[in-house]
């Protein structure tokens, strides 16, 4: 009887192998961090950008932030094999070689920076490199082996798309973009945090310290509360440097109501599950106002 490797065909290993790249770049996180770049790019054209920016953000933002992922990966590899949550990735499962994970991450990002360089304008490139730089060493090696407060400065990496959005279209920044990474930085811990409530075992595990392992689950969910509370409040300070309608209005309010509502339930009962919702819950209000943005502007430009 032949050992099933023996059937695999070409096209199979490649597929396979092409899925293991893919994993490595955490595409459900890049998704996300896409969801924050072109609402800004929307408000800043007032109307739809220029279809080569949309192109090159989304694409240089992508392969950016996959780059950024694989070379976190490449870094926490020796930690993820603790974690129960981790160590199926791609390195801790053996799956591929850690040099290539590196060059695979690095690789990325030269491209990404090119390509922004040369379809959008350098400030784009360079802003889209530095949250590279930024989530690498000062958060993944410096920050977060050693702060409790890791998620909360290592999160303005992922605020910083809806920088290079801005940029990209105006080749500047300016206060509305600034607001809108306010969000986002506000909206990291809180969400994260939910996250570290559920999985705090195996962060305790890893020795990485996350709020619940270091001050215990009643300071982290009262934290999150106090960030969801921040983020809507920074939500509605969008109208103070630009013009919005009421769809913007409407959604940040009723929308920014619910993720304060769910963080307070937090408060009151920290079960993981109920953090894991929430979880989820987070996401989706940072995608409601963030769409928010662009079909206002849309609407009333």
């Amino acid at each position: 009887m032949l050992h099933p490797t023996a059937l695999e065909t070409p096209a199979r290993r490649l597929s396979a192998t092409v899925g293991t790249y893919v994993r490595l770049c955490k595409p459900r996180v890049v998704e996300l961090l896409l969801v924050t770049a072109l609402p800004p790019m929307v408000l800043a054209a007032r109307g739809f950008p220029a279809w080569h920016l949309v192109f090159a953000v989304l694409i240089g933002g992508a392969l950016a932030a996959g780059g950024a992922n694989a070379i976190n990966c490449w870094i926490e590899r020796d930690r993820d094999v603790l974690m129960k949550r981790t160590h199926h990735r791609p390195l801790p499962a053996g799956d591929m070689e850690p040099t290539a994970a590196l060059v695979f991450g690095i690789a990325l990002n030269v491209v990404a920076f090119a390509l922004l360089a040369s379809l959008a304008n350098v400030l784009s490139a360079v802003l889209t490199l530095t949250a590279t730089l930024f989530y690498v060493f000062v958060y993944t090696i410096w920050l977060k082996p050693r702060s409790v407060q890791n998620i909360v400065i290592g999160g303005a990496a992922g605020a910083v798309p809806a920088l290079v959005g801005w940029a990209a279209v105006t080749g500047r920044v300016s206060a509305p973009a600034w607001v809108l990474f306010l969000v986002v930085f506000a909206w990291t811990p809180a969400h994260f945090w939910a996250l570290a409530l559920k999985y705090r075992d195996d962060y305790a595990a890893a020795g990485i310290p996350m709020l619940p392992v270091v001050k215990g689950v009643p300071a982290t969910t009262r934290a999150i509360a106090q960030y969801a509370v921040l983020t809507v409040a920074i939500t509605l300070m969008l109208g103070l440097v630009t013009t919005v309608g009421w769809i913007y209005v409407a959604v940040a309010s009723v929308a920014g109501a619910a993720f304060i509502f769910g963080a307070f339930r937090l408060v009151r009962d920290a079960d993981p599950k109920r953090a894991i919702r929430f979880f989820g819950l987070s996401n989706v209000y940072l995608m409601l106002v963030f769409v928010a943005v662009a079909v206002d502007t849309l609407v009333f430009r």
